[in-house]
């Protein structure tokens, strides 16, 4: 089945796929192949965002990354007409890096391109690397293979299980592998060390789905959230300065995933200097009271020092935020209407939580221990802007010998 609108040629079709197989995201896949991101998004979207064989999307595939004899004349041809590398690129539905590394390797003295010399060169190369390929790493390392596999299982990214190895393992080389082989391992064909079904546990390994009308009734409540002002609300702007910086913990960002109907939701609490998370239980009832009760749970679970301000949507669930504050001496701070990157902390922990309680799901069906299960997943990933420690790590830098029995700092 062909996947692409008419008139896409078959090499810029498979120049996208290849891509979006070996990791690239659609917008850069597009970019590559010199289409729109529009276009790229509705190649991508015709499959589901899944493509098992590349021959039914693009038809039968040569040799996908070399060039062809017959691109090497069009590409003398048109470097003769005057078109720099990036037009030529764009031309043959190819990357223009690719045209410019060939140019770069067989332009002569003279500055002239010899398409037939060049071709030459490149199957000699290649016949070079298929007389030294060997086994791919996963393959040849099972105990790399089996980390890696229960990593995945946990969440974490390829990027992250890269980074992290390396802190786990420092002594030891054979516990190095590169993000962009897991990605290969799982997507290329006859690359598959790694099986198939884990590409589920990547944050893009859903298939897309379709755009659901929302229930007249979600609407509705969506639309009441909020809309009921608050008594007494102090607004982000007069919040310390210290906590934009994220040089000091204890300032969380906090919210509301609300389930099928909003008819259930569980809370998240999120601290920016670390990224620690704390999900709040709330199966029968999202109300002010039911949230003020968790949140104080929460507040409690750590040392004082660890919390000392909170910021929210203006969301009714807050109602009673003078209670909270008087109970635990945690100050909170409201965003501005309609500002969700006034917690952007808090709006990514939401991103990461939808991976375990999707939307348009009854969210009461999840127990408390479910909460503290996924918590603990979260806290337990390494992240990049941490230098590939896990916000459980940082944090319990900060209570050494703390009771934490009732916060999930470990899976």
């Amino acid at each position: 089945m062909v996947i692409s609108r008419p008139g896409i040629p078959v090499q810029v079709r498979r120049g996208f796929w290849l891509r979006v197989r070996e990791g690239s995201s659609v917008d850069a896949a597009a970019d590559a192949v010199g289409v729109s991101r529009v276009t790229g998004w509705r190649l991508f979207a015709r499959c589901g965002g899944v493509i098992s064989d590349l021959t039914s999307a693009v038809g039968p595939v040569v040799h996908h990354r070399q060039l062809s004899l017959d691109e090497r004349h069009q590409i003398a041809a048109l470097r003769h007409a005057g078109l720099r590398p990036a037009e030529i690129a764009r031309m043959l539905g190819r990357h223009r890096s690719t045209i410019g590394r060939e140019l770069a390797r067989n332009v002569n003295g003279e500055g002239k391109y010899l398409p037939a010399a060049a071709n030459a060169r490149a199957e000699l190369r290649s016949r070079e690397r298929g007389q030294r390929a060997s086994p791919r790493r996963l393959a040849r390392c099972p105990r790399l293979a089996q980390e890696v596999a229960a990593r995945l299982a946990a969440g974490h990214s390829p990027q992250q299980i890269s980074h992290r190895l390396r802190l786990d393992f420092p002594e030891d080389d054979v516990m190095r592998v590169s993000h962009e082989t897991i990605y290969q391992s799982i997507y290329v064909q006859g690359r598959g060390e790694l099986r198939r079904d884990l590409a589920s546990h990547l944050r893009t390994g859903r298939s897309l789905r379709k755009p659901r009308r929302q229930h007249q009734a979600y609407r509705q409540a969506q639309s009441q959230r909020g809309k009921q002002r608050i008594k007494d609300m102090v607004m982000i702007s007069e919040r310390p300065p210290e906590v934009a910086d994220r040089a000091v913990p204890g300032h969380w960002e906090g919210d509301l995933i609300v389930g099928s109907l909003s008819k259930s939701a569980i809370g998240t609490l999120v601290e920016r200097h670390s990224g620690f998370v704390q999900l709040l239980h709330l199966p029968d009832n999202h109300g002010a009271v039911a949230v003020q009760e968790q949140i104080i749970n929460a507040v409690h679970a750590l040392p004082a020092t660890l919390w000392k301000t909170l910021t929210w949507d203006q969301g009714i669930e807050m109602a009673t935020h003078p209670q909270i504050t008087a109970a635990t001496g945690v100050e909170v701070y409201f965003c501005d209407p309609h500002s969700p990157w006034q917690r952007a902390t808090s709006e990514n922990t939401n991103g990461l939580a939808r991976q375990y309680f999707p939307k348009h799901t009854d969210l009461s069906v999840h127990s408390k221990e479910d909460l503290d299960r996924v918590a603990a997943l979260l806290n337990n990933r390494p992240r990049r802007r941490l230098n590939w420690a896990t916000p459980a790590e940082v944090l319990a830098r900060y209570c050494p010998g703390q009771q934490t029995s009732s916060v999930a700092f470990t899976p």
